[in-house]
């Protein structure tokens, strides 16, 4: 295998490094940063965010990066860590279609980290951000089997997100650190030999996926040190004998997804933002559900009720049909079809279903599993004409009158073809960012991300969550 994949990569971040990326990438690299954020602060009531917390403070070190909900500083790279993990915990962070994978939650929390350790801001933060996640994508695809629509490396048992976001995250630490080209390469080389990331949990449980992030965010930023103090790594980690797509993909790569048009072509504006905090499979059928409720519809006027989808998702959103109709966690519900139909049927709070809608209390709420009770989940042919490119679904819901009304959403929304606003994305922040912060803390946040984005000030604000009342009511239960 050649093509000199490492190098390119290297010379196209270095390029970006000196000479910016577009002014459409950025802003998207900037909108990624602050629906990270969000996140974060979203996601610091979880035990495992509290336990990452607790983990990161007894690691000791140098005071140079801020953690979410922590008052002291510590290692950029441990401070990568435990925001990664919060960044990725709640499956709401972008999606990149078809590979599948989630770049900025661990790419975002190493820019950052590494930011605020070296004094870097605005544009150099952007686009050390824009060009780790397009790296990240790129080697997603790089795994992407056109002919099943479907990863390689998940074929494998590997979570690509982990695995490809090390590589990304690793090449924005070493733009902020100023590297040229051959550190940069050296940067990959080192990063390559930590990318991890086994996928089972999603099969049997656990929580560790909700660490793969932050340790993708942790691999990056430790790599950029290492290389720093003098590690160097090989030329070819990518795309030698005994390279990352070897150990991974087994030499079953597309190296043109990778380097075709890097530099003149970005992934970065066309990710996927989550409107909503579930399974993304599922984003559709609460629009379409949302669509009938518009319509005069309520739940009690519901006989039955047909969920169309991608014939690959339904092992997903609904399978084993009984469970999926009565999940008994806020967790189990996100990954639903026939919850997400009483999200939209019902209607909820945000952009039209927020983390309030995905409680334990709801996915047991009598009214809802009474409805969910009378969805079915199919596969349909014409939505696997589009998957996995979105991740449509056709709705068909019998009344008490007889009446079958049927809603198509063939497009996802926060995609290009049905794109969020930025007052939609602020709106989103602001729901998430309130689980943690004050209102006006919430505001002068948002200001200071958007305006200027002063990585100190904002990691200011951000620290601040650690004494919030409402945080710490929440924590407490």
């Amino acid at each position: 295998m050649s093509a000199d994949v490492t190098r390119r990569i290297a010379s196209f971040a270095h390029e970006v490094r000196v000479g910016g990326a577009p002014d459409d990438v950025r802003r998207s690299a900037r909108q990624r940063i602050i629906d990270i954020v969000g996140l974060q602060l979203a996601a610091l009531r979880l035990p495992t965010s509290q336990a990452a917390l607790r983990f990161v403070a007894e690691q000791g070190g140098a005071a140079q990066a801020s953690v979410v909900g922590a008052p002291a500083r510590v290692p950029a790279a441990w401070a990568a860590f435990a925001n990664g993990v919060l960044a990725h915990s709640l499956d709401y962070d972008d999606t990149h279609l078809p590979s599948v994978l989630h770049p900025s939650a661990g790419v975002v929390p190493a820019a950052l980290a590494v930011a605020e350790s070296v004094g870097a801001e605005g544009d150099a933060v952007l686009d050390a951000v824009a060009a780790g996640i397009e790296v990240t994508v790129r080697l997603g695809m790089a795994g992407y089997d056109r002919e099943s629509n479907n990863s390689i490396y998940f074929e494998h048992g590997q979570h690509a997100t982990s695995i490809c976001g090390t590589i990304g995250a690793a090449v924005a630490a070493g733009m902020l650190h100023g590297f040229d080209a051959d550190r940069l390469t050296d940067v990959i080389g080192v990063a390559a030999s930590m990318a991890s990331g086994v996928i089972e949990a999603n099969r049997t449980g656990g929580t560790v996926k909700r660490m793969h992030c932050g340790w993708a965010a942790h691999a990056g930023a430790t790599a950029a040190e290492l290389v720093r103090h003098g590690f160097t790594g090989p030329p070819t980690a990518l795309e030698g004998r005994f390279g990352l797509f070897e150990g991974f993909l087994h030499g079953r790569v597309d190296l043109a997804a990778v380097t075709d048009g890097l530099g003149e072509e970005w992934a970065v504006p066309g990710i996927f933002f989550k409107p909503y905090p579930a399974n993304h499979f599922t984003h559709t059928a609460v629009d379409a559900a949302r669509r009938v409720r518009e319509r005069g519809i309520r739940p009690s006027d519901v006989t039955a009720v047909t969920l169309e989808v991608a014939t690959p998702t339904v092992r997903t959103i609904g399978e084993p049909l009984a469970v999926k109709q009565s999940p008994e966690t806020g967790y189990q519900a996100q990954f639903s079809g026939p919850f997400a139909v009483t999200v939209g049927l019902f209607g909820g709070e945000g952009l039209g279903a927020g983390l309030g809608d995905y409680t334990d209390e709801l996915a047991q709420d009598a009214e809802r599993r009474a409805l969910m009770a009378k969805v079915e989940v199919v596969g349909s042919p014409e939505c696997d004409a589009i998957y996995p490119f979105q991740f449509p679904c056709v709705l068909r819901v019998t009344t008490a009158a007889g009446d079958t009304v049927v809603e198509k959403v063939l497009v996802n929304r926060g995609g290009p073809a049905d794109p969020l606003s930025d007052d939609e994305l602020a709106v989103k922040f602001s729901t998430n960012a309130q689980r943690a912060l004050a209102p006006e803390a919430v505001a002068t946040l948002l200001s200071t991300l958007s305006d200027r984005l002063d990585v100190v000030a904002a990691s200011g604000v951000l620290r601040t969550a650690a004494s919030s009342p409402a945080l710490a009511t929440a924590v407490a239960g």
